[in-house]
């Protein structure tokens, strides 16, 4: 990552202004201690001129007040004060407040550098000022100077890397807190899209088949009152097996989709049954030498259903044709057909949003098998389905 000196640092928090205080009042204490010291030193005090030692601690002021600045300008600041370092000691408090703050800014490389560059200023101090180093050689005198810094940027080194660590467990808790929304939000929507493809099902065959009554009863109003009892009689019925349908699906509504009820193969012939008492001539056909999987099954008669309720929809009056057959080799197959229907006699058929057909193919991808729907070259209409066994 790049790092620019003249970037402007955030807003101080109260945090930070208790950390800079801290520093500013630590880098001071070291110049009024190092300053007491050369004046009680009888040594010091009389081979230093007064006007370097005036000078000296007018800089480590200056020096002390630029820490204000550290978080603007962090490794110009550190540059700068060990550059004076060379010859002023009071400075270095100072100093290694810069430094430590690169430390916990820059990169390690950068951080290393600076290192360097304080040793090499160390060094350099003691030649050029060895009045300073009394009792003590210059290789002892940079040794111990470069354990001080090196321990300085090496503490800034890792309260780096602890921030960072803090941000990055944050920043994957966050990730984690959003993936775990973004799952419950597509759970909670494939149990919508399959709660709402059940209620299509259940209730749009039956809601079908009044809709067909109650065509036949303002077609022919004038039927005989034994037709009329026996029609009326039917819309009843399925008007109230409806209504049980509907409170079965309301009933279970903030359960599981498995908990709404759920049919078989074996249900096919009732669902026949239903529509050739409709009116429409249905025949079926099956050759299935065992019993698919509930899934395979349940789906297979969702499209049996399906097509049948378009067939009544958009052709009525026609012929249906439904062929269910498979093993556990070839997987289980579903065909529908109609025949034409007669537009002289049957009128022009509702308009079709195709929501059915929609459903039932998301129903066969979830199966991971084909549906294929479409007309027929004699006119007609054809539901085609292919699932796997074993999905």
């Amino acid at each position: 990552m790049k790092h620019t000196d003249s970037t402007d640092p955030p807003r101080r928090t109260p945090r930070d202004w208790v950390v800079d205080t801290g520093l500013f009042i630590a880098a001071a204490a070291y110049g009024v201690l190092v300053s007491g010291l050369r004046v009680e030193d009888p040594h010091t005090a009389s081979t230093i001129p007064v006007w370097l030692f005036n000078l000296d601690q007018a800089v480590g002021l200056l020096a002390c007040i630029a820490l204000w600045f550290r978080r603007r300008w962090p490794l110009g600041l550190a540059l700068v004060l060990i550059g004076l370092s060379v010859y002023l000691e009071m400075v270095v408090g100072a100093m290694l407040v810069a430094m430590f703050t690169v430390g916990t800014r820059r990169t390690p490389q950068i951080c290393l550098t600076l290192l360097c560059c304080g040793v090499v200023a160390s060094f350099t101090h003691s030649l050029l000022r060895p009045e300073l180093r009394i009792g003590y050689s210059v290789a002892e005198t940079v040794f111990q100077n470069a354990i001080l810094l090196a321990a300085t940027v090496g503490w800034g080194l890792y309260l780096q890397h602890r921030r960072q660590l803090v941000v990055s467990l944050r920043e994957r808790a966050e990730q984690a807190e959003a993936e775990t929304r973004r799952s419950a939000e597509l759970a909670k929507r494939q149990s919508r899209d399959e709660m709402a493809r059940e209620i299509h099902d259940i209730l749009g065959h039956r809601l079908s088949l009044l809709s067909l009554h109650a065509g036949a009863l303002s077609y022919r109003p004038d039927m005989p009152r034994e037709d009329l009892v026996s029609a009326t009689t039917v819309l009843r019925e399925g008007a109230h097996q409806a209504l049980q349908d509907l409170r079965e699906v309301v009933g279970v509504l903030r359960a599981p989709v498995s908990e709404l009820p759920q049919p078989t193969l074996e249900d096919l012939p009732v669902l026949i049954e239903e529509t050739r008492q409709a009116g429409i001539p249905v025949s079926l056909e099956t050759d299935i030498p065992q019993a698919p999987p509930d899934r395979v099954a349940r789906a297979a008669y969702r499209i049996t259903q399906e097509a049948l309720t378009n067939a009544r929809k958009h052709a009525p009056g026609t012929e249906v044709f439904v062929a269910v057959s498979g093993s556990p080799e070839e997987g289980l197959s579903v065909d529908v057909t109609n025949t034409p229907p007669d537009r002289t006699t049957a009128g022009e058929a509702p308009q079709s949003s195709k929501q059915g057909l929609l459903g039932l193919s998301e129903r066969v991808s979830l199966l991971r098998g084909h549906l294929e729907h479409g007309p027929t070259d004699e006119g007609g209409w054809r539901v085609s389905a292919r699932l796997p066994w074993s999905p």
